[in-house]
């Protein structure tokens, strides 16, 4: 089982942590507003409270903040966070739901590995999950496929088990510049309630044929 710091408060990180704590994982719950990282510890039980800006007590540290902070907060964690692995679970989409706010060619995930330091590895995932249905968990028995990507193989592979630990099926989609292709995935699946589905209560996944 893996060490995990989850730094937010929101529903995704909620999710997750739950999730974590339940597949045998240590949690750590970080967050600026201490009475609010205190008060979500307090429903996921045993999850433990970490402070903001100190090294996290996790190997494995769950970046569940929204897009626009994301590079800001790694940034004021700085040198704490070497030697950890961060899992983005970030969309950088542009607020009319069209496009992305990062730079032509990059993504989210790319831009937050420029901001982190050198030893540390960044790892897209989860971002193409709402957390609503990552608190469900698997439906009729088959696990929600989790999306991937990254530059270490031996640093993904930590990641995937820490995916299964949670009932879920990790794919691998290739290394972290693959994270603007799962960015869109993240984006279609908005143009998919807007236009057609009408309601956020579905995952997309992998059939494997024959």
């Amino acid at each position: 089982m893996s060490s995990i710091s989850v730094i937010g408060l929101g529903n995704m990180a909620g999710a997750l942590a739950d999730r974590a704590l339940a597949g045998g994982n240590s949690v750590e719950i970080i967050g600026r507003d201490l009475a609010k990282a205190k008060d979500l510890a307090a429903v996921l039980a045993g999850a433990t409270v970490g402070t903001a800006r100190a090294v996290p007590a996790g190997d494995i540290v769950v970046l569940a903040v929204p897009y626009g902070s994301a590079v800001a907060v790694v940034d004021a964690y700085g040198e704490a966070l070497q030697g950890k692995v961060i899992i983005d679970l970030t969309n950088p989409v542009s607020p009319d739901l069209q496009g992305f706010v990062t730079p032509d060619g990059s993504s989210g995930a790319q831009e937050i590995a420029k901001a982190v330091p050198a030893s540390t590895h960044v790892v897209k995932a989860f971002n193409t999950l709402f957390s609503h249905v990552l608190a469900a968990g698997p439906v009729e028995g088959r696990p929600l496929d989790v999306f991937i990507a990254g530059d270490d193989v031996r640093v993904k592979a930590r990641v995937s088990a820490f995916v299964e630990s949670l009932g879920l099926r990790p794919m691998d989609t290739g290394q972290l510049a693959m994270a603007r292709a799962l960015e869109n995935v993240a984006l279609l699946q908005l143009g998919l309630v807007a236009h057609s589905v009408k309601h956020a209560n579905f995952s997309l996944g992998v059939s494997i044929l024959g």
